[in-house]
C-alpha cells in the first residue's frame, strides 16, 4: 500500500522554521496577539472534538471495563512513572526543559481521532477505543497538571494548580460540552463535513505550534542545541514507545483479552496527544521561554508513533 501524504507533519517542521524566521508577530506582545489567539484557538479546537464525539459510540464501547483500567493505567500511572525514573537517571547531564518537556510527554493524555481509527483499521474494538481515548482526554484535564504540579513541588519550584485547572475546565472542558450541546442540531453537518473540520483542528494547532516556538527562538533558548538534541530525543521517544507497547501486549495477554481489545488497549495505552498536548501546554506553561524545547518531545513521538502503529496496522488487518 502506497504511504499517504500528511500535510501535518510538514506542516509542524514549516511552523517551527517560520518561527524561527519571524518570531516576533508570535511572540508575546507581538502583533498576532498570541494571549488572545491562543485561548482562542484551543477553544475552537475542543469545540471541533465535542461536535465530532458520538455519545452512542462511547455508551457502546463503555462496558469493557478490563480494557479501559488497563489503558488509563498506562496514560496516566506507567507512562509519569517510567518518566520519572528517567529524569532521575539523566541527572543534570540534560536542559532543565527538555526534561520538564519529557515528562510532560509522559504525563499527557492518550490521542482520540489516531487511535480510534487505527484500532479501526487494524480490525481492533473500535467502540472500546473511542471511550477510552475520549475518557483519557476528560481525565488528562486534571491528571496531567496535577503530575506536572508534583514534579515541579520535588524540583524545588511552586505552581498553583487552581488556575491552572480553572483555566484548562473553561478553554477545553466548557467548549467540549458545548460542542456535545450542539450536536442535535449541527451533528449531521459535522459528518458530512469531518475533512473541513479536520483542516481547520489542525490548522489551529499548527498556529500555536507557530506562536510556542517564537517565545523560544527570541529568547534565544535554542542557541547551542545542535542535530544531536534531535537525534536524542528520537531515541528516548522511540525507547518509551517500545517499552510500554511491549508492557501493553504482555499485560493484555496475563488478562486474557481477546484479540479486539488487546488491538484497542496497545494503540490507546501506548499513544500521546500533540491535538491537546500543544494547547494544554499553552494554558500549564504560560508565556514560559522555554516552551519550545517543552513540547519538542511531544512534537517528535507523535509522528513516529503514527508511523510504527501504521504498519502494526496494516499488519493484523491481514490476520485471519
Amino acid at each position: 500500500m502506497k504511504p499517504k501524504f500528511d500535510w501535518f507533519l510538514l506542516g509542524m517542521a514549516a511552523a517551527t522554521v517560520l518561527a524561527w524566521a519571524a518570531p516576533s508577530p508570535g511572540a508575546a506582545g507581538g502583533w498576532l496577539h498570541p494571549a488572545l489567539l491562543t485561548k482562542a484557538g484551543i477553544a475552537l479546537i475542543f469545540f471541533l472534538h465535542g461536535l465530532a464525539l458520538s455519545f452512542d459510540a462511547l455508551k457502546a464501547g463503555s462496558l469493557r471495563w478490563p480494557l479501559h483500567l488497563l489503558v488509563q493505567t498506562s496514560t496516566f500511572l506507567l507512562f509519569p512513572l517510567i518518566g520519572l525514573g528517567v529524569l532521575a537517571v539523566l541527572g543534570d547531564r540534560v536542559a532543565p526543559n527538555l526534561k520538564l518537556g519529557f515528562f510532560y510527554l509522559c504525563a499527557l493524555p492518550s490521542t482520540v481521532s489516531s487511535s480510534v481509527a487505527l484500532t479501526a483499521a487494524a480490525r481492533g474494538n473500535v467502540a472500546g477505543a473511542l471511550f477510552n481515548a475520549t475518557l483519557s482526554s476528560l481525565l488528562g484535564v486534571f491528571l496531567t497538571p496535577l503530575w506536572i504540579a508534583l514534579l515541579l513541588k520535588t524540583g524545588g519550584h511552586t505552581q498553583s494548580l487552581g488556575p491552572v485547572i480553572l483555566d484548562l475546565v473553561r478553554w477545553l472542558v466548557l467548549p467540549l460540552l458545548v460542542g456535545q450541546l450542539c450536536r442535535p442540531w449541527l451533528g449531521v453537518w459535522a459528518g458530512r463535513n469531518k475533512r473541513l473540520i479536520n483542516v481547520a483542528d489542525r490548522g489551529t494547532i499548527l498556529l500555536l505550534v507557530y506562536t510556542s516556538f517564537c517565545d523560544s527562538f527570541k529568547a534565544g533558548i535554542w542557541s547551542g542545541h545542535g542535530p544531536s538534541l534531535i537525534w536524542g530525543v528520537l531515541a528516548g521517544a522511540l525507547a518509551l514507545f517500545t517499552l510500554v507497547m511491549f508492557i501493553m501486549w504482555r499485560a493484555a495477554i496475563v488478562l486474557d483479552f481477546s484479540r479486539e481489545d488487546q488491538i484497542a488497549a496497545m494503540f490507546c495505552g501506548s499513544k500521546k496527544t500533540l491535538a491537546s498536548g500543544v494547547p494544554m501546554a499553552k494554558l500549564i506553561f504560560g508565556a514560559h521561554p522555554g516552551i519550545g524545547l517543552i513540547l519538542l518531545p511531544i512534537m517528535i513521538y507523535h509522528p513516529l508513533q503514527l508511523v510504527i502503529c501504521g504498519v502494526l496496522a496494516q499488519r493484523w488487518a491481514k490476520r485471519d
